[in-house]
Parts: C-alpha cells; structure tokens; sequence
C-alpha cells in the first residue's frame, strides 16, 4: 500500500507570469476559482489552483442575497483578509464590487487600494471599453487589473438578465474590442463570461494578455468557477457552464443528522470524549463516573 507524499512547496504566482500564460505561446492553462475564507483557500491552494477570486459572488453563496448587487467594498476586504491569512501561493485577485469603481478615478482608486491593503495582490472590475479610465488610474496607483467582460453580472439589470452575451457579429465584435481595449490599457487578464465559444475564441486570440473563461467554452486560456459549484455545497441553481466535483451540501445534511441523532439518544459525547476528573478528586467531590455507582 503506497503512502501520500508531502505536498511540494509551491512558488507564488506573480501578475507578471499570469500576463504571459498564454496556452498559444506554450503557457499551461491558467485555473482560477473563488475562496472567500481562510478554510476554502487553504483548499484551493492544496488543490494547486493558480489564482484565487475573492468574487462578489460572496453576496450570493456566502451571505444569501438574490444578486451579487449587495456586497460592499468593506464586505469584500473582510473576506479578502480572511483568504490572504492563508497565505496561499495562488495569487490572490480581489473583485471591486457594484458601485465602487462608478462615480470617480480618486473613489475607485481608494477602493482598490481598500483590498490591496487587506491582502489582495490584483483587483478585478466589470465592463469594457466604458471602464477605460477606471483601469488606467488603477495601474497607474501599481495595482494589477483584471478585466471582465460578456456577462457582467453586476448590470444584470440593464442586461435585462443573465442572459449568454457576444451571439450577434455586431456584440461579438464590440467584445472584441473591449478585450483589445482593456489589455491596452493594462489589464493583465480578462475575464470572459457567458459567450459562445466561437466568441470566446477570436476574443483569446485578439489578445496578447490571457483570457479565462467562465460559460465561454474550451478556447480560454484559463478557465474559473465558483468554489461552492464546484463542491456542491450551492445547490439552488445550477448554470449549464457549472461541473460539480463532489456533493458536499448532500453529504453535510447527512453528517450532521447523524449527530443530531447521537445527541437525541445519548450516545454522543461518549466517555472517550469527556474529560475526568482524577480519581482522588472525584472521590473527595462526591462525584461518579457515568459506570460507577449512582449517586442516592
């Protein structure tokens, strides 16, 4: 019977070598997924994942809200904290929720700075070529940007929905575009959304920075979910894009019923799992272990 080696230290991945990982020039695919707290981001990082999302999805899976529009900025750094406390080798990419990268350059830097400060290494923000301005004076502080464009899920509501982006020539060139733009204007990365695959391919090769895809397809150079799709902890909804890996929300229910069930019939804590007093002690107190004599 083999036995499991310890895992092997893990060089921090750096902004500048996620800008180059491009599967074209040779680059391995790049795997993002979101952690929001100390416990998921050890697992991601034991896992080997490349980059770490404190998303905004935090609104939805962790704090039960309909949308990802909740969240703040403070929200976002609370988690970013918890996650870079892990001190994970994956690098750790913070998302600038709704409305805080909007109103002003001089507010949106400031929040930025809000999650460097709190231990995010990059920051990400939604939209294309409208968020130009946004993007330079971010850079322009030293902080890394990421992109996002496709599905935004923060303008669900001008969007009407969350509805797959990029299927007429005219919106699959405009994603083009944005992506150029956005790689123009610094970004190291960007994320690709809920668009055909098609799209989402010349979108990749338009580009010198990596794209990584999220319901965008095989053609991404990266690929990111959501940590609780992945682990079938989030089983309300179930977009076409999401592969679940496990099924820890149905093996939870069961785990903990099974206590509950222990605890209703006496047969949890067990002696091995009480604390006793010596028996000098216990004699001098008067006091009876569980199998010894009832007290009168």
């Amino acid at each position: 019977m083999g036995t499991t080696s310890e895992p092997r230290a893990r060089i921090p991945l750096t902004v500048p070598a996620v800008r180059h990982r491009k599967v074209a020039t040779g680059g391995d695919p790049l795997v993002m997924l979101t952690a929001y707290d100390a416990p998921g981001a050890r697992i991601a990082d034991a896992a080997g994942v490349d980059l770490i999302l404190v998303g905004d999805t935090l609104a939805m899976v962790v704090l039960g809200y309909d949308d990802t529009l909740q969240v703040t900025v403070d929200d976002i750094a609370h988690h970013t904290a918890a996650v870079a406390r892990a001190r994970p080798s994956a690098l750790v990419v913070g998302d600038l929720p709704w409305m805080s990268y909007h109103l002003s350059t001089a507010d949106t830097v400031a929040n930025a700075a809000t999650l460097v400060r709190a231990g995010a290494q990059a920051v990400k923000l939604e939209g294309g070529r409208k968020r130009i301005p946004m993007v330079e004076a971010i850079v322009d502080a030293e902080i890394p940007v990421m992109g996002h464009i496709g599905l935004t899920p923060q303008s669900v509501h001008a969007m009407g929905g969350f509805k797959v982006q990029g299927r007429t020539s005219e919106a699959a060139l405009r994603l083009v575009a944005d992506a150029k733009a956005l790689a123009h204007a610094g970004c190291f990365a960007v994320v690709l959304e809920c668009v055909p695959d098609e799209v989402a391919r010349r979108v990749t090769d338009a580009v010198e920075v990596p794209t990584i895809g999220i319901g965008a397809g095989r053609h991404c150079d990266g690929q990111v979910l959501v940590f609780h799709d992945v682990l079938g902890i989030e089983d309300r909804l179930r977009p076409k894009f999401v592969r679940r890996y496990a099924s820890l929300a149905d093996d939870a229910v069961v785990a903990v019923r099974s206590y509950a069930d222990d605890v209703r019939t006496g047969r949890f804590p067990a002696d091995d799992e009480s604390y006793h007093l010596a028996a000098e002690v216990a004699d001098t107190l008067g006091c009876y272990s569980s199998d010894g004599p009832t007290p009168t």
